[in-house]
């Protein structure tokens, strides 16, 4: 079977995570570059090169370290990715510059408004909890507009019961993936932007139609019927994205574990001293590949 995500979309990540890198050190004045060089980008090269980046934006580099200007700025890097997909949507979108007590894109179309908020995280992370999630921060982050949605990666979303769904479904917010997205862009090349605005604003009164439950498959069965039942064209598109999802994990693995290995030699060729230093972190590596290699697919695209 023919691999969906190509060689040159895996050079176009490894790109951006050291442009990331180069840019960082002020944070203002870089997550304007980097908002500049991603449109131009997406410019010259259209929306697949957005869908590039969408289907393996969500896995924060393990080379990044914690709480560094890197992670900051990759953080950025994954706002600017939603507000260019809503714009290939045909809606108005802005990254706001706030850095606390407010959502990081707000979008506009022609009858109503949302805000958004992109969430990605390392694959060596171990337990997430509700907050990572900021679903309930992101309500009260509106500022009056009726709608919000919060993008995750696929694979890191809770499969059975987690407040997060209950959370959403009551304070009306939208829990989307990096995966129902892309098939919504596609969708826009597809059939036009008018039809994929519906399309969303469909969704996003679904949300408020649900019964309020923690149930995963509940919230994700209902999400999912609604786009494949918004047109028969949307299957085909759905597959490829189905396919995808177990892709984009392989190669995220092999990216982390790629540089841990790397890590690991490197340590190992240290001096009696220098290794002394870092020998927690030579624990920290092997913890961090036992559960890179315990993630697997999740199957949420299997539900409709």
């Amino acid at each position: 079977m023919n691999k969906i995500i190509s060689n040159k979309a895996i050079k176009r990540r490894e790109f951006w995570v050291e442009e990331i890198r180069k840019l960082s050190g002020n944070f203002g004045n870089d997550t304007q570059k980097l908002e500049k060089e991603l449109a131009a980008e997406f410019k010259k090269n259209g929306v697949f090169s957005l869908i590039d980046h969408l289907r393996l934006c969500g896995n924060i580099p393990e080379s990044y370290r914690h709480d560094t200007s890197e992670e900051k700025l990759y953080s950025k890097y994954t706002d600017c990715l939603l507000s260019l997909s809503y714009t290939s949507l045909g809606l108005k979108s802005l990254v706001l510059k706030e850095r606390a007590d407010a959502a990081d894109v707000e979008v506009f179309a022609k009858d109503y408004s949302f805000v958004a908020d992109a969430k990605a995280f390392r694959l060596s992370r171990t337990a997430k909890n509700q907050k990572d999630f900021k679903v309930q921060a992101i309500n009260g982050w509106k500022r009056g507009k009726p709608f919000a949605m919060v993008v995750c990666p696929i694979y890191q979303l809770p499969t059975s019961s987690s407040q997060i769904y209950q959370q959403a479904i009551t304070q009306n917010v939208c829990l989307f993936t990096y995966s129902h997205l892309t098939v919504l862009l596609s969708y826009s090349e597809l059939e036009g932007q008018a039809k994929a605005q519906q399309l969303l604003k469909t969704i996003f009164e679904t949300i408020k139609a649900i019964n309020p439950s923690k149930n995963a498959t509940d919230y994700w069965l209902t999400i999912n019927k609604v786009i494949l039942s918004f047109s028969k064209k949307i299957q085909r598109l759905w597959d490829i994205e189905k396919g995808v999802a177990s892709e984009s994990i392989a190669v995220a693995k092999d990216e982390a574990l790629t540089y841990l290995a790397q890590e690991r030699e490197t340590i190992m060729r240290m001096s009696h001293q220098e290794a002394l230093k870092e020998l927690i972190n030579v624990h920290k590596i092997e913890s961090k590949i036992k559960i890179i290699n315990a993630i697997s697919d999740n199957k949420l695209f299997t539900l409709k």
